[in-house]
Formats: C-alpha cells, structure tokens, sequence
C-alpha cells in the first residue's frame, strides 16, 4: 500500500465518532502509514444527532458526499492510484457510487482498492434501516457496493454469518472488534485516577441508546426484579450523550415513572469526559441489546476499571471470549441477576482483556489493508468453524 485515504465519520459528542479519527490516527502513524484524511464538510456545529437514531440524516449524508467530491477531486488530479488503498468508516456513504462509476472508465494504474467496513445494515434484522422502512431500497445499495468493492470489514463472526446467507460476494474479512484506543481513553480519566472497584458506590450503569433494539424494557424488567429481591441497595441508571429519548415512546414513559419511584436515575447529555467520569465510580455496566455488534461500551468501562454484563448473543461471546461469569442467558432476568450479584460485588479477574483486544483492532484493519491479514478473510465454506474459537 502506497497510500491510505482515510474516509471517517462525522464527530458527535453523544457518540464514540468523536474519537474515530483520533484513534485511527494514533495506529497510523505508529505503523508510519502514509495516509490521507479525506475531509467532509459538516452540516452544523452542534455535533447533535437530530433527525434519526444512530447518526444524524441530514448531517451523514451531508458529510459523506462532501467526502467524495474532496475524494474524487484528488483523483481527477492523479493523487490515487492502483497502489493506494480507499477504507470507508461505513458501508453506507453517499455518493460511493461515483467510484465504480470513475474507474470502470479509468486505466488500471489509475484504480485504486476499496474496502468498507460494515456497522450492521440490512443483514441485521434489528438494525434502524428496519425500523424506517428502509430496507427494500437499502438492500440493493448494498448489493451495489458488493459488486465493486474488494473487501468488507466485519466486526464478528455473526456478522459474517449474516452476510454470507444476504448472498454477499465480495472479500469478507472479520477484524473482530471495534476500533478502539484505550490509551485515549484511559487518558481523558487520568491513568491514576482510575478508581479502584471497592471504593466505587454500588452502581449498575446502563449506556445504550434508549432504543427498542437495546430492549431498555429489559433492564427496567432486571430492576424491578432486583428491588423486588433485594431492596434499594444498589443505584440503577441511564448514562447518556445527548437528552434521552427513544423509538418507542413506551420505554420513555416507564422510565419517566422509575424515575419517579426512585429505581432509576438518569443522567443525560453527558459529554465524553462526563461520561468517563460516571464510568470510572461505577461498579458494574449492564447491557441487553440485540445488536451492538461488539459494543464501544464495552470497551470503555472495561478500560476503566469496570465489571460488564453482557447477554450470550450474537456477537457477545465472541467479544468476552465466551466467558461464562459475565455473559447470562439472553432474556433470563433470574440468570442476569444471578451474574449481577456476583459482579457488583467483587472486580472480575480477566477485567481489561476486553479492552486490551479491540485495542488492537485498528491493527488488524490496517493488516488488511497493507495486504496482510488472509488469517481474517473468510471465504471458505467452513468459515462457521471459527465461531466457537475464543479470540484472546
């Protein structure tokens, strides 16, 4: 690889894209990666996700095409070439098909390779694109971005699943993870800060969106149970980016109600160092989703000295290395609590591995794209042997 143009996401303060950049930047030029930052022009200054749930639609779309006019500029002025390497932040990027479009009429030195990585989409049956409506139209998107790209990046082996039955054709690699930098992380709290666990108040935090796919009903199931069980002794709550709010106007009504009742305390529009600081004093982060697809979250509390709680989903076994003490059966309340009595109580032995291995998961991307990284690609049809397989 001759040079890396980088195309990123748009920063949100209530989102882990605030740091994308920074992070992959910090792996970069440790590698001495000769990269390009394709810059995107953004629609406000508020860094607020307003029309949608994930991220803005009137700021992504906004920031993706602006990213591809600077891109193709650079291209039409024979900056990139069949040597250099285009990594998309997301498979979703308006105005992508402005590449095959360019190089299908271009020489062959002049075509450079293009990989996206792939943040759900379609192939998730409890992604947003299902929620709006927007799958029919969404699915062939994809098929169109299959067609000419030459690899996807896959943050789990679940996911891979999901592609490979969506019938998709292109390299599919796993990198395993999300891109991450605990150093960063670590850093915005202060490296001696880090509370130990025992001088921590007994808190279980709760750090997804508020959305029908995080099932937010079941964490307020898991608190009603644990005061039915054992009392207030424990501070459940909601840590969040930006005001709460939800797609299902159903949860926000009942945690109004917690709320009232004294189960539940919320802490809303958090900035990140906020947020760190709510997750260096708390004891346990508990998560139900169905489709985090490894989960920031997770990362964040276990480099900040916090136990997690994570169902056996998915992509979760993957992502703790299918231990047994900090997954619970999905959908048991009597399991989680179980777990959470556990957890809240005493530091798990292996706290920090989770964050140590996504970690290195902007390595693992910047080996494929060098070239480097056939252990990742799964293009066998056995690919499924490696589910089972713990990662660290």
């Amino acid at each position: 690889m001759r040079r890396l143009f980088y195309m990123g996401l748009e920063p949100y303060k209530a989102r882990y894209t605030l740091q994308l950049q920074d992070w992959n930047e910090r792996v970069f030029k440790r590698r001495d990666i000769n990269y390009v930052i394709v810059p995107g022009e953004t629609l406000s200054n508020d860094q607020a996700i307003v029309t949608g749930q994930v991220l803005d639609a009137h700021g992504r779309t906004y920031f993706g095409m602006s990213q591809l006019m600077n891109l193709i500029k650079m291209m039409k002025a024979g900056e990139v070439n069949q040597h250099d390497v285009i990594y998309f932040e997301d498979m979703f990027q308006p105005g992508i098909e402005s590449l095959p479009y360019i190089m299908n009429q271009l020489p062959t030195e002049f075509r450079p390779k293009v990989f996206v990585r792939c943040l759900a989409q379609s192939i998730d049956p409890d992604d947003f694109v299902h929620v709006w409506g927007m799958s029919e139209w969404m699915g062939h998107y994809e098929k169109m971005v299959d067609n000419f790209v030459d690899g996807v990046l896959a943050t789990n082996e679940e996911m891979v699943m999901h592609m490979k039955i969506a019938g998709w054709q292109a390299p599919i690699y796993n990198i395993s993870g999300l891109a991450f930098g605990k150093e960063e992380v670590q850093g915005r709290v202060g490296f001696k800060n880090i509370k130990p666990f025992h001088e921590r108040p007994m808190r279980v935090s709760f750090a997804a969106r508020w959305d029908q796919e995080k099932q937010p009903d079941f964490y307020m199931d898991l608190i009603d149970a644990w005061y039915q069980k054992h009392g207030p002794e424990v501070e459940f709550t909601v840590l969040s980016g930006a005001k709460l709010r939800s797609n299902n106007s159903s949860y926000r009504e009942r945690c109004e109600q917690m709320q009232a009742e004294n189960k539940l305390v919320i802490y809303e529009d958090l900035s990140k160092d906020e947020y760190y600081s709510m997750l260096n004093d708390t004891r346990v982060l508990f998560n139900c989703a169905l489709q985090d697809w490894v989960s920031n979250t997770v990362s964040e509390a276990d480099a900040l000295g916090c136990n997690v709680l994570f169902p056996a989903y998915r992509s979760f076994p993957e992502t703790f290395a299918n231990c047994k003490y900090r997954l619970y059966i999905p959908w048991s309340i009597d399991d989680a609590i179980d777990k959470l009595e556990l957890l809240i109580q005493e530091p798990h032995p292996y706290m920090g591995l989770i964050s140590d291995y996504n970690d290195k998961t902007i390595d693992r991307i910047c080996d494929i794209l060098e070239g480097n990284g056939s252990q990742y690609l799964r293009d066998s049809v056995d690919y499924r042997k490696h589910t089972r397989e713990s990662k660290y």
